[in-house]
């Protein structure tokens, strides 16, 4: 049985305070089934936008709920961590869903979601030919994703970054391994799509940010599990990237980066923006061991029957070697390069 949470009784009286009110208490329900706008918030309670606001500010100085700017726009969530949110979350569960007001406001909600993912199926229809003409050349989603749940294994994640998270594939092939994760993407138009992939999973312990993954906006050594999926052939210099990933990375944690071989497809360069070719295990293991990190297995999957005239998909594991950094030496432990899988 876990330890009841412990406040001193001024942070108790704070919190009680903070959401011991009926409009807040909504914004609160709402929010801990993920990032909403201001926007969103008026039309689901049908109040106005200065006292949905003033409500936002007392509960964000009370470090109950998160803002973040994307754009025009400022999105607000539960938070993720802390005493405070621990103990609203469990206030949460006892909010009846057979409440008339939380009904309402769940329909609401729904409403605004299904609005959310009409406008992302709208920019994925208006890309998908492209999405599927790459898809073809090389080896299936489905058998990428398996090489990656076994090199992970079973090993519960605390907190995973996905950097280029894209349609949020990752958040949702990862979700019954981590308690917190965040995916940060350049395209707005992907965060609507990765939201929207989210909502319809009902993925609510995932968050999506707008950032650059060459300058991210986090602490370092936060996120035991950093991913980095088909994004580095984008990048003039993907050392940049693998390098702030690995500032991400507490130490012990791990890093999978998952890209292209090398090719000859030149025409991807015009057609689809890729400036590198593929990369060769030999350069991205200087890249990897020149941030600090120790690679541990690299996994080629080949196109199948196709091999010859499409692309290979690699597979890189490595780790921050500061916990393990004894037991490696005694065992004197080498990287394991699997061949097709």
């Amino acid at each position: 049985m876990s330890e009841p949470l412990k406040l001193g009784l001024d942070g108790l009286v704070d919190v009680l305070k903070a959401a011991g009110e009926p409009t807040r208490l909504r914004l609160l329900a709402l929010l801990d089934a993920g990032d909403l706008t201001v926007t969103d918030l008026t039309e689901i309670l049908g109040q106005s936008q200065p006292r949905i606001s003033r409500h936002l500010k007392l509960l964000g100085e009370a470090e109950l709920i998160e803002r973040y700017q994307e754009g025009a726009w400022a999105y607000f969530r539960l938070k993720q961590e802390g005493k405070a949110a621990m103990l609203v979350r469990a206030l949460l569960k006892h909010v009846s869903e057979n409440d008339p007001t939380v009904l309402r406001d769940g329909e609401r909600l729904s409403a605004v979601k299904r609005q959310r993912a009409e406008r992302a199926q709208a920019y994925f229809s208006r890309n998908a030919a492209e999405w599927d003409e790459l898809r073809r050349l090389h080896a299936a989603d489905e058998e990428v994703d398996a090489a990656v749940i076994r090199l992970l294994g079973n090993q519960p994640i605390d907190s995973l970054l996905d950097l280029g998270t894209g349609t949020g594939r990752i958040l949702e092939l990862l979700a019954g391994l981590y308690r917190r994760a965040i995916g940060v993407d350049a395209s707005r138009d992907m965060l609507s799509v990765a939201r929207a992939n989210l909502d319809k999973s009902r993925i609510t312990k995932a968050t999506v940010r707008h950032a650059d993954i060459l300058n991210l906006p986090f602490e370092g050594q936060d996120f035991d599990l950093v991913t980095i999926h088909q994004v580095l052939h984008f990048f003039d210099q993907p050392e940049i990237a693998i390098a702030e990933a690995a500032r991400m990375l507490r130490p012990g944690g791990r890093l999978v980066v998952i890209d292209l071989a090398p090719h000859t497809l030149e025409y991807l360069r015009d057609e689809h923006a890729h400036v590198r070719l593929g990369f060769s295990h030999q350069a991205m293991s200087d890249w990897l061991r020149k941030a600090g990190l120790e690679v541990e297995q690299v996994v080629d999957l080949h196109p199948g029957q196709q091999s010859g005239q499409g692309l290979t998909v690699t597979v890189w594991l490595a780790r921050d070697p500061r916990r393990l950094m004894a037991s490696q030496l005694s065992e004197g432990a080498e990287p394991t390069f699997a061949g097709r899988v």
